[in-house]
């Protein structure tokens, strides 16, 4: 028996009897294969070293070789990214099946991921599989070992605590953490848990105010717990990045207008040469709209300054990008603000056989018993 007590992102109670429905049918329906938006686009797979102007540079050689980007999304931390971008042949409106073209934006792509000073680490590939974007990119950027490295510069000082103690009578092993709560931290966690190949078992989380409390009862797929002290700091690494990638720094700004050819790459020059680096992105379209957000700081990951981003709001266009959200460092001292509300709102007092089951659905374990 799984009990969710959930909101929407405001905090408040779900009244649409059509999203209650949806959630019913979502839950109920064993066929999780994913028809999301790549259907019929070439997915590009992008890890490297973060730099600024680097999105610039990698959109300016996909309108040079005249791919239309579809949807896309980019994280970076700790000084890495891992972006998944979505395209299509601009002429013929399709996927990419050209061997040869698929080579030259791999060459290509690849040459400006590797820059000056990242020969061996920067890696691009193609695929034409459809998958779960943001699975992927924790994917990618577990591979890519992010939780490694330390970042040049932390201005937050909301970091994740995470803590692994073993249960012996019982053979689990007990992760907490805790942290500031947010859309999507279950799901976060969970992904991470399953790539590190630990099973999940029990779980209870809580929210108070804004914050998240959250503890699972893990093993290893042999029935084993974690068995090493390096293998507990591993487990902590793991998911305080998993906690941190999603996490929002500098400046949001929404761009939303009609979609053209090569919107993205004069958007991202624009930026870089208004020494803006891009943090986060989350690039859609529907329709003939593009429909674009982008974290943003200036070169050192210090949160823009309000004239620069005012300066770039006019040469894109005022009524085109909009600023949506300050960095949390501009406004900590504020209270009383509406929270979007990640875990569900109050408490999940436990998460068994249907969390097993509908991962195993997404593809996030191989068994759900």
């Amino acid at each position: 028996m799984d009990v969710f007590h959930v909101t929407d992102q405001n905090g408040n109670k779900i009244m649409d009897e059509s999203v209650l429905k949806y959630i019913e049918q979502s839950l109920g329906n064993i066929h999780y294969g994913r028809t999301n938006r790549s259907n019929g686009l070439t997915a590009l797979e992008l890890t490297g070293s973060d730099r600024v102007g680097l999105l610039s540079e990698v959109f300016a050689v996909l309108a040079d070789l005249q791919c239309d980007v579809a949807d896309a999304k980019v994280w970076t931390h700790n000084g890495r990214i891992a972006s998944l971008i979505y395209v299509k042949d601009c002429s013929s409106g399709s996927a990419i099946e050209d061997s040869q073209k698929i080579n030259k934006i791999e060459l290509r792509l690849r040459n400006v991921l590797k820059g000056d000073n990242d020969i061996r680490s920067a890696k691009m590939s193609v695929s034409m599989a459809v998958m779960h974007t943001e699975r992927r990119l924790h994917q990618l950027m577990f591979v890519d070992r992010d939780y490694e490295r330390t970042p040049i510069l932390k201005l937050t000082s909301d970091n994740p605590l995470v803590t692994v103690q073993n249960w012996e009578g019982r053979g689990y092993s007990v992760v907490n953490v805790q942290c500031k709560d947010r859309t999507k931290l279950l799901f976060d966690i969970v992904c991470n848990l399953t790539d590190m190949e630990y099973v999940v078992f029990h779980a209870t989380i809580n929210t108070s105010g804004d914050r998240a409390y959250l503890e699972f009862y893990i093993r290893h797929k042999d029935g084993t717990p974690i068995s090493s002290e390096p293998e507990r700091q591993r487990v902590i690494q793991c998911l305080k990045a998993a906690v941190e990638r999603r996490a929002s720094e500098g400046v949001r700004l929404e761009l939303c207008t009609e979609d053209r050819q090569g919107l993205l790459a004069e958007v991202m020059r624009t930026f870089r040469e208004n020494g803006l680096n891009v943090t986060r992105a989350e690039i859609s379209t529907i329709g003939n709209m593009a429909t674009n957000i982008f974290y943003v700081t200036d070169a050192i990951g210090i949160p823009a300054d309000s004239k620069i981003i005012e300066s770039v709001r006019q040469k894109i266009g005022l009524s085109n990008l909009e600023v949506k959200e300050l960095p949390l460092i501009n406004h900590q001292e504020a209270e009383g603000e509406d929270q979007a509300v990640g875990i569900g709102g109050a408490v999940l007092l436990s998460i068994g056989s249907l969390l097993r089951r509908n991962l195993y659905h997404l593809g996030l374990i191989k068994s759900c018993s």
